[in-house]
């Protein structure tokens, strides 16, 4: 006993050392794609294009993740549904299967996709819409009745809860390509180019971005506060003012009305050390989801390394990194070298309304 006692001590000391520390710590590559069911994802991909499954049949998943655009809008603020505005950034949904922890706040387990698809269609800020009618929309869409019955069966009753489970096996579908990155972690020095491969290093060592931008998808899943102001918009526009207050409501803060800026983790936690903290962004695909952070205050790459540089901004948690200008040119080129191509998913023809029949109770 008094072995095994000891043997376990020297495994826990061995797994606080630095050297394991550093071994959670690494950039790796991408995993094997996700297996999927693929009659529910290909219903996925047409429901995630499909603007009736909101309550007044103008928005889609699509209205705020553009294919294009690297499943984000490429606008600082999103939008909202008809008569709101959003007042965080839309994040890319790129290999979303990987996230530990969904939304800027972290509020969703990235091991519940159904349920954040569930959230995004039925919340009255995002698509405002209802189960029940989501249901009979695609039951009154012949081409859609007709990929739900492929996916779940003809015998089975149709219910809305079953759109946000192909939604979720669409997402799985989505990941960011290998890039160079990938080939230089596989042991292909001359992937990156020279200016980049430093930047790596960098990225590495003396920056020590690693420490919260490590894994496949270079994100610790982890909320930070790196002191981003308010984007002027949340107090100039009033309709991005009421979203914001309303989530501050819902997520259960003392005074609600009181808070005017975007407290970030400390609106889910209520731990004091999480105001103005939001999760680690995946780093993947940066070029093509700009404007960045969870505002979008920093419109392009060179912006984001000049604000680290610095140490971010008020009550920042970062330390100045005293980088000259050619490393920071460095970890630019590093950081445009994790964007490979955009993969390329192709928008369902628009169908009509048709007559199927009565639904069976």
């Amino acid at each position: 006993m008094t072995r095994l006692r000891h043997a376990l001590m020297l495994a826990w000391l061995v797994a606080l050392t630095p050297a394991a520390a550093a071994a959670d710590m690494r950039l790796q590559p991408l995993p094997p794609p996700a297996p999927v069911n693929a009659a529910l994802a290909e219903l996925g991909r047409h429901l995630f294009f499909e603007t009736r499954l909101s309550g007044d049949g103008s928005r889609s998943c699509a209205s705020c993740h553009v294919p294009d655009k690297g499943f984000a809008d490429g606008q600082p603020l999103s939008r909202g549904y008809n008569g709101t505005e959003h007042f965080r950034n839309a994040p890319g949904l790129l290999s979303v299967r990987l996230k530990s922890r969904l939304m800027w706040d972290g509020r969703l387990a990235g091991g519940d996709l159904t349920g954040v698809v569930r959230e995004m269609v039925l919340d009255a800020q995002y698509m405002n819409g209802e189960a029940r009618i989501v249901a009979e929309r695609i039951r009154q869409i012949p081409p859609l009745f007709a990929l739900w019955q492929r996916a779940f069966g003809a015998k089975e009753v149709l219910r809305g809860e079953q759109a946000f489970q192909a939604i979720a096996e669409f997402l799985r579908t989505l990941d960011f390509g290998a890039g160079p990155v990938d080939a230089a972690l596989r042991g292909e020095a001359a992937a990156l180019s020279p200016l980049a491969a430093e930047g790596l290093r960098l990225f590495t060592g003396k920056a020590g971005c690693v420490q919260c931008h490590h894994g496949p998808l270079l994100s610790d899943g982890k909320p930070h506060r790196l002191g981003v102001p308010d984007h002027p918009a949340l107090a100039r526009e009033p309709l991005r003012t009421i979203s914001l207050l309303r989530h501050n409501a819902e997520r259960g803060l003392p005074h609600p009305m009181a808070e005017r800026g975007d407290v970030g983790a400390y609106a889910v936690s209520k731990n004091p050390a999480e105001r103005g903290g939001f999760i680690t962004p995946p780093l993947r695909g940066l070029a093509h989801s700009g404007p960045y952070m969870h505002n979008g205050r920093l419109a392009s790459l060179e912006e984001v390394v000049d604000f680290h540089d610095r140490g971010g901004g008020p009550g920042s948690v970062l330390r100045p990194l005293d980088l000259n200008a050619r490393e920071r040119q460095a970890l630019v080129a590093f950081l445009q070298a994790l964007s490979a191509p955009l993969p390329q998913v192709a928008e369902p023809p628009a169908y009509d309304y048709g007559s199927v029949g009565r639904a069976r109770r």
